[in-house]
């Protein structure tokens, strides 16, 4: 594998790009404004359409009942492997994981956004437990919420340093070693995708927390982020932009064959962690890549994509849990939450950049 020479650049243009795969930088750095030097549009935007896919997931009136729902559902999961893609590409332009930097500014935010869900969940359920240990292991396995996959990310990002640093930098023989390593662990992430389940089912163990342990697979999840590494190689990015279509059309097999094993149930038809979706969200990242989609709203969303996600499901709770939106049906309330919840936190995002402090601003995820 060999990584773009010199400064890695933007694609398609000259300009120097900053590692900034990172979930969250410097409110300024987060504009998508045009000329910004430090950011990748095209990745922005990936992380844009990302994040609206997140928000209609967790949209859907639960349980998943008619054909379209789990259609849909299917159709939306690829959302948390494009945040790891492109985690994983700006990696691999840059060369370097800045573990600490990284930590700093997923584990902040979270820990904001932890304490008002768990104010939340207390206010709604009288019954909860609020005992130190139990609080401590919720924060540390993010078993509150959707924030699992905070979990994820720290999990990846701190394989992915441990990988950088077992191959080395600045040789071709370092670069070689670390495709050849990630290679290697994104067989043996399949491999624990498809047999953790069993395993666990044969030990005895409920099927929510079968659940709750395969969402944060971290093995699985390394698959993607060790793809996007792969793509920042030199020469991979012209090749898939002269395969579009045909990763397009792959996509949309993949797809098939994804939504046909859970909706008839064929082998293993869990929504993450599976051979079936692993296709699926591989395809789908890589077409998105491609495809090279350069949206400034996007980008914008993109850019500011972690504070929507931690802050978003605040709203979908609120409208579950005090407004009668199930009685029309499961198609208007996903409509209704969708619009009202996306409107609400685009602007609360909107209004952070623009009216509170830098360091604030950072300290949301914005």
């Amino acid at each position: 594998m060999r990584r773009i020479a010199g400064a890695p650049r933007h694609r398609g243009s000259g300009r120097p790009l900053r590692d900034s795969g990172d979930i969250a930088s410097h409110p300024n750095q987060l504009r998508a404004q045009p000329g910004a030097p430090d950011r990748d549009r095209g990745i922005d935007t990936m992380r844009g359409i990302a994040i609206l896919m997140v928000i209609g997931i967790h949209s859907l009136q639960q349980p998943l009942g008619a054909t379209w729902q789990t259609v849909t559902d299917a159709a939306l999961r690829p959302c948390v492997p494009i945040f790891l893609f492109a985690s994983g590409y700006l990696t691999g332009l840059s060369g370097r994981v800045p573990l600490g930097r990284r930590l700093k500014a997923a584990l902040i935010p979270y820990a904001i956004a932890f304490v008002a869900a768990c104010i939340y969940m207390a206010l709604h359920n009288a019954a909860m437990d609020l005992r130190l240990t139990t609080t401590i292991a919720r924060f540390l396995l993010a078993y509150v919420f959707v924030y699992y996959y905070v979990f994820v990310y720290v999990g990846c990002t701190v394989c992915l340093w441990l990988i950088f640093r077992m191959s080395g930098t600045g040789s071709p023989q370092s670069e070689q070693k670390c495709g050849i390593l990630l290679i290697l662990l994104i067989v043996f992430g399949l491999i624990v995708g498809s047999y953790l389940d069993p395993l666990l089912s044969r030990r005895g163990l409920s099927e929510s927390l079968i659940e709750e342990i395969r969402m944060r697979d971290i093995p699985f999840w390394l698959t993607f982020a060790g793809l996007g590494v792969l793509a920042a190689s030199s020469g991979m990015v012209s090749a898939l932009r002269e395969m579009r279509l045909a990763m397009v059309m792959g996509t949309l097999v993949a797809y098939i064959i994804y939504a046909a094993v859970r909706l008839f149930g064929l082998g293993d038809a869990a929504d993450y962690d599976s051979i079936a979706f692993f296709g699926y969200a591989a395809m789908f990242c890589a077409a998105l890549f491609a495809l090279d989609i350069q949206l400034p709203f996007l980008a914008a969303l993109g850019s500011g994509s972690y504070f929507i996600y931690l802050w978003h499901i605040f709203v979908v709770m609120i409208l579950r849990d005090h407004m009668a939106l199930r009685q029309f049906g499961p198609l208007v309330d996903t409509a209704i939450t969708y619009a009202v919840t996306s409107a609400i936190v685009i602007l609360a995002l909107l209004s952070v950049r623009r009216f509170s402090p830098p360091r604030f601003a950072r300290w949301l995820g914005a």
